[in-house]
């Protein structure tokens, strides 16, 4: 009798063994996609992985080896902002190796066809993009309490995913890691390397994730410095006067958050500022403001553009946008991912999960989210003393997170100069500017 108990649990251990292996080793191969010409030329897998409570939370993910030298290059895990912007969001839109040819991506009931991008980090490295936190993408949990999530849930659900991840392809432990991600990943981010900087102080050497430093673009850092930045920015770059931006800056005492109700000079200030860059698209300044376009060409095109509109708000197609370049306004661009990843082939290809998500959309702004992290800079503070490599860049013309603001909080670990401001070079042509603090953990900072 006793024989039998624990042959019967040892069975039971190992068909949870077995489970446990299976979900986390839940990915295909993906040889082929809608929209691209032939097979494609790199190695793509996507797949699942549980993490939460009962692995309540399955997270979808897309796996591009690297195309140089997958077992030396590093591994960089890329974390799209947000919160509930896509992983592929950054993948075709940002980092990865796939774009849409947007000049080949016209006409009505086509897909969008998709075409390399020469300039992908897949080049030198391999990158998994996530669809992170819970609700985003192709990502889904079993019970609807499940889709509750925080900042610091969110970094809790992207470190189980990471380790049950290598534990499932384990060639890839040994490869320098890099956690990478731009925008609001600026929160998660930080507080993931420290739970990975911190568990591998606990765990052997089996076990230890090969954690070499981190990366982050525009980060969301600490909103009081971010957004305060913003009026200043707007000087800088002459979107307001500098008579307007004195009087401002004394009525507001340099405070343009969280205003005190009873300084009305300040209030008229702000409204004044808010009138003068409302319909700047504050992303790229540089750029067309496109999101309060008509709609009619989408139809054309065979979508319906009230889907997007209904769950997102986006308002983000232009006016005969087919009879313009087609890449002439980014927001439009975004139409694309919409068209393409809602087909059925292609999440077929995908080996996306039958009828687990009612709609894919590039951001879900309906995500289930409490904000409980309201500043990241102690967590850069403690990372610094670790050996680490970092970089964080900044666009010069993003409004929406001003280099400013980014310049100050940096600023604020009091690191001393390596190297102080200079130009750097992309083909002999200036690329932008930045110094490097000088410290053995390799803190860098790039401005572009």
């Amino acid at each position: 009798m006793a024989f039998r108990k624990l042959t019967n649990m040892t069975i039971l251990v190992l068909i949870l063994i077995l489970i446990l292996v299976i979900t986390a080793s839940s990915s295909k191969p993906v040889d082929t996609l809608p929209g691209f010409p032939g097979k494609l030329p790199f190695n793509l897998q996507t797949g699942y992985v549980g993490v939460g409570d009962m692995e309540s939370v399955q997270l979808f993910y897309w796996f591009v080896e690297s195309e140089r030298n997958p077992e030396e290059d590093p591994l960089l895990l890329w974390l799209t902002g947000g919160p509930g912007c896509s992983g592929f969001s950054g993948l075709v839109f940002e980092v990865g190796p796939l774009m849409f040819d947007y000049a080949k991506s016209r006409g009505s009931g086509t897909l969008p066809t998709l075409k390399l991008n020469p300039f992908s980090w897949t080049k030198v490295a391999s990158m998994i993009f996530i669809d992170a936190p819970v609700g985003t993408g192709f990502s889904y949990a079993t019970n609807p309490e499940s889709y509750g999530v925080t900042d610091t849930l969110a970094a809790a659900h992207n470190y189980q995913f990471l380790r049950k991840w290598l534990l499932s392809n384990p060639k890839f432990q040994k490869n320098p890691l890099y956690i990478a991600g731009d925008s609001y990943s600026g929160i998660i981010l930080p507080i993931l390397v420290k739970t990975i900087s911190d568990g591998n102080e606990i765990e052997g050497g089996g076990k230890r994730m090969n954690l070499k430093g981190y990366i982050l673009g525009n980060p969301v850092t600490d909103l009081s410095v971010d957004k305060n930045w913003r009026i200043p920015f707007y000087h800088k770059l002459a979107l307001i006067s500098d008579q307007f931006y004195q009087a401002t800056k004394t009525n507001c005492k340099g405070q343009y958050i969280n205003v005190d109700s009873s300084n009305a000079a300040c209030f008229q200030n702000l409204q004044l500022v808010s009138e003068c860059v409302r319909n700047i698209f504050t992303a790229q300044i540089l750029e067309p403001n496109c999101f309060d376009a008509a709609t009619k060409e989408a139809k054309a095109f065979g979508w319906d553009p009230s889907n997007l509109t209904h769950h997102n708000q986006l308002n983000l197609l232009l006016p005969n946008a087919f009879h313009h370049t087609p890449t002439w306004c980014r927001s439009y661009n975004y139409v694309f991912s919409y068209i393409w990843a809602n087909d059925g082939e292609v999440q077929t290809a995908l080996h996306v999960r039958k009828g687990i998500k009612m709609e894919w959309n590039r951001c879900n702004r309906s995500l289930s989210y409490t904000y409980d992290v309201t500043s990241t800079v102690p967590y850069h503070k403690y990372l610094i003393n670790k050996d680490y490599k970092v970089l964080i860049y900044s666009g010069d013309h993003d409004a929406v997170i001003p280099y400013l603001g980014t310049m100050t909080w940096i600023k604020s670990l009091n690191l001393s100069l390596k190297r102080d401001w200079l130009p750097w070079y992309v083909g002999g042509q200036v690329g932008g500017e930045g110094d490097t603090p000088h410290l053995s953990t390799g803190l860098k900072k790039v401005l572009l």
